[in-house]
């Protein structure tokens, strides 16, 4: 994680300073954008994206929509904004970003954000667990050949759970780790979700574990006798 880039794109210097200063500090590489145009130049090397909503010309938001038309679910962002109404934050979410952070916020908050966002399915990687491929690249989930249809969110929790084969997890966790620290709701969502995913792998792919949580795992390696330990 240590190293990621960052696309800083933040219209006040001031504030973009300030920023940068603390995600360097943090040992990440930051470049950094000044509006949306310029934005779209960057965006190459960078494992993360730090948006400001209200930016010259082009806002934010609209830059977002942009960005997922054209790259998909691939890149992680992080909306910053001074905009703290629930109707605000419920429009960025929906509109594409994976989290929202208002201003003025910490900077090891901002930094522990980022972090999470970056500890999800990792750029340029793709996984693969018997005929089950995670490609982040493209965001695309296929099995045995067949591209499967998800929506963001069974994407991020499948991805999640790809990156960490046969290890065990417990709804609070997959709720931090996925949706974000600052979910508001009922562990029952992750319960749905799963019953989703298993909707599109097959029941076997995703195993509950009795008090524990949930793990994914190869059922057709577990049926040779080859399964983990």
């Amino acid at each position: 994680m240590s190293g990621a880039t960052v696309l800083l794109v933040e219209d006040d210097e001031t504030v973009r300073e300030l920023v940068a200063y603390h995600l360097s500090r943090a040992g990440l590489h930051v470049v950094e954008a000044g509006a949306a145009e310029e934005a779209w130049g960057r965006l190459d090397d960078a494992d993360v994206v730090v948006l400001d909503w209200m930016l010259p010309g082009e806002s934010g938001l609209a830059w977002l929509a942009r960005l997922r038309e054209v790259r998909g679910q691939e890149l992680p962002v992080l909306m910053l904004t001074a905009r703290a109404r629930e109707v605000d934050r419920v429009e960025g979410l929906e509109r594409g970003a994976d989290d929202y952070l208002v201003k003025p916020f910490s900077a090891a908050e901002l930094v522990a954000r980022v972090r999470a966002l970056l500890r999800r399915a990792p750029p340029g990687h793709r996984l693969e667990l018997g005929s089950l491929t995670v490609d982040a690249d493209e965001a695309r989930v296929t099995l045995a050949g067949r591209e499967l249809t998800l929506t963001r969110r069974e994407y991020e929790l499948l991805a999640f759970l790809a990156a960490n084969p046969g290890r065990v997890f417990e709804r609070s966790e997959l709720l931090d780790r996925v949706w974000g620290e600052d979910f508001v709701g009922s562990e029952r969502t992750v319960d749905q979700h799963v019953a989703q995913l298993r909707a599109h792998l097959g029941a076997a792919w995703i195993e509950t574990v009795r008090g524990r949580g949930y793990r994914l795992s190869d059922p057709e390696r577990a049926g040779s006798g080859r399964g983990p330990a």
